[in-house]
């Protein structure tokens, strides 16, 4: 079943989430695009939604096709499956890595200014993205956010590619609403895939957390 767009996919996650006995939960969202549904999930759940910035790192020349992965807090490349065929140097890949952390700590700025990130250790961490493909970038963002020593890691997504779910499901319990057999890409599974702009992360950060303050 596709989804009319991020919002009603946030929903639609939300209602399986209300039933995965969450303690204290810290809901981050991948940005841009996992933004709008993690808003639904920290709505339904009554919490602030954060952002977690993670950015792929893409093939030489071919920028959109992902071969790994960074994301902030960490100097960790995650490297995908295809990786391997392009015959990268390290020194190559520490440039391509070096390009994408640059604009990983720009989001961070533009999007949580001097806020820091909520204490993690000991809590249920739900990462929400729009949905699944290869894996690459919300590897990187889990694999960061182990470090912070969670109580339960949550990878929750509207749609996903299953042997990508099965992968991260050894570093996270993944959450999905449609696993769809005939998966090819995110945005075949919506309505409306339009581009979060960053204006829009902004305003949704604001308002949820404004909105969970005035509900306290």
């Amino acid at each position: 079943m596709r989804f009319l767009d991020r919002r009603e996919a946030g929903r639609r996650l939300a209602a399986r989430l209300m039933d995965a006995g969450l303690d204290d939960p810290v809901v981050l969202a991948l940005p841009r695009g996992g933004v709008p549904v993690a808003a639904e999930v920290a709505e339904a759940l009554g919490v602030a939604v954060d952002v977690f910035v993670a950015r792929k790192v893409g093939a030489p020349g071919h920028q959109e096709f992902g071969i790994g992965a960074v994301a902030e807090g960490s100097d960790r490349v995650v490297l995908g499956e295809q990786a391997n065929a392009f015959r990268l140097t390290d020194e190559q890949l520490d440039a391509m890595a070096a390009t994408e952390l640059a604009e990983v700590e720009r989001r961070v700025r533009a999007y949580r200014g001097d806020r820091e990130l909520p204490d993690m250790a000991g809590r249920d961490v739900v990462v929400v993205d729009d949905g699944l493909a290869t894996g690459v970038t919300a590897e990187a963002a889990l694999r960061a956010l182990a470090d912070r020593v969670p109580r339960r890691l949550v990878l929750a997504v509207p749609v996903c590619a299953v042997p990508s779910a099965e992968r991260l499901g050894e570093l996270a319990e993944v959450i999905c609403v449609e696993q769809p057999e005939d998966f090819r890409a995110v945005g075949l599974w919506y309505e409306d895939f339009g581009q979060t702009s960053d204006a829009e992360v902004i305003d949704t950060l604001d308002r949820t957390r404004s909105d969970t303050r005035v509900a306290r």
